[in-house]
């Protein structure tokens, strides 16, 4: 190679090193511009909630017309329609999903049924609040309740567990399978100690998901069983049985946007009298539907991250 080649050649290399820079600043720049507004919008709503935001807020009830108070019932009915939609949705989604990819055949009818599942992954969440409404609360007798509004949103979000599990199935290896079919290993046998282990990320991926949507859903749960308040005495302990109305983030959140006033009169805790509410007072009911958010992105957080420590113990400790 003479002295003009490697010339050229070096002309070359430092080009390509040039245009690997700018796309890895232009990529930078792309996701950097993305992850703005989510810092700016929890920056913005945790600054708003700050009047509110104590451990009291997250474990107290509602007073003085949820004017003041905490949000204690509407954390605990989320957390029930998250956990009861969880273990009604990943189980059978797992297992749909498992036999459409594994044993199903490939034949117009499972061509269709995969169809539908996708095409129910997109169906508004209004249309699945009716479906609630018509086969739970009206058609099986369970009325406006906890059971009603979870079943509701695990069939929601059910198309989603069986897509991801599909999918994460369909990434390992057709030699995975084949080598352990050659073993004498049945079909069972396979799914469970090959296939699966090497796919249960993609699988759990999809349970955060339906978590998360869970969590956050208002729609499905409106005409199913929940409502705006409660009356709880001060002291005594908040749950809920299955069959009873119960309150939610997300639709707390939406009643205080929309539609809560401030009331004129307020009972004063000191004297037992009805007064007038203070600047202070209605300072700090303005900030509840804050508060009410960034309890609620917790709570989806939360949530979260125990299935993503519950995917990393799958992968790291578990032996199937």
């Amino acid at each position: 190679m003479n002295d003009s080649q490697r010339f050229t050649a070096t002309s070359f290399t430092r080009a390509k090193e040039t245009r690997e820079k700018w796309v890895k600043f232009l990529m930078f720049v792309v996701t950097l511009l993305m992850a703005m507004p989510v810092v700016l919008l929890i920056s913005y709503l945790i600054n708003k909630a700050l009047p509110v935001l104590s451990l009291e807020f997250i474990t107290d009830i509602p007073r003085n017309q949820m004017s003041a108070g905490g949000i204690w019932p509407a954390v605990l009915g989320t957390i029930y329609l998250v956990t009861l939609s969880l273990l009604v949705a990943a189980p059978v989604g797992v297992m749909a999903g498992v036999y459409l990819n594994e044993y199903a055949k490939d034949n117009w009818l499972t061509r269709l049924i995969s169809l539908a599942v996708i095409n129910l992954a997109g169906v508004p969440s209004i249309v699945h609040a009716l479906f609630g409404l018509g086969a739970f609360v009206l058609f099986a007798g369970l009325g406006e309740s906890v059971i009603a509004a979870s079943l509701t949103l695990a069939v929601m979000t059910m198309p989603v567990v069986i897509t991801s599990t599909r999918e994460a199935l369909s990434a390992v290896p057709m030699s995975f399978r084949e080598a352990s079919w050659n073993m004498g290993v049945s079909r069972w046998q396979t799914i469970r100690g090959v296939v699966l282990p090497n796919s249960v990320s993609g699988i759990l991926t999809g349970v955060i998901l339906e978590v998360s949507r869970a969590a956050g859903e208002t729609a499905p749960i409106m005409i199913t069983g929940v409502t705006a308040s409660l009356t709880f005495k001060q002291g005594e302990s908040v749950y809920y049985l299955l069959g009873e109305k119960f309150m939610a983030l997300s639709y707390h959140l939406y009643y205080f946007s929309t539609q809560w006033t401030p009331p004129r009169l307020v009972l004063d805790e000191t004297s037992g009298d009805m007064v007038p509410m203070t600047k202070a007072a209605i300072e700090h009911a303005e900030a509840i539907p804050y508060g009410t958010a960034v309890v609620l992105l917790g709570v989806v957080l939360l949530f979260n991250s125990l299935s993503i420590s519950f995917r990393y113990y799958l992968r790291t400790h578990r032996k199937w």
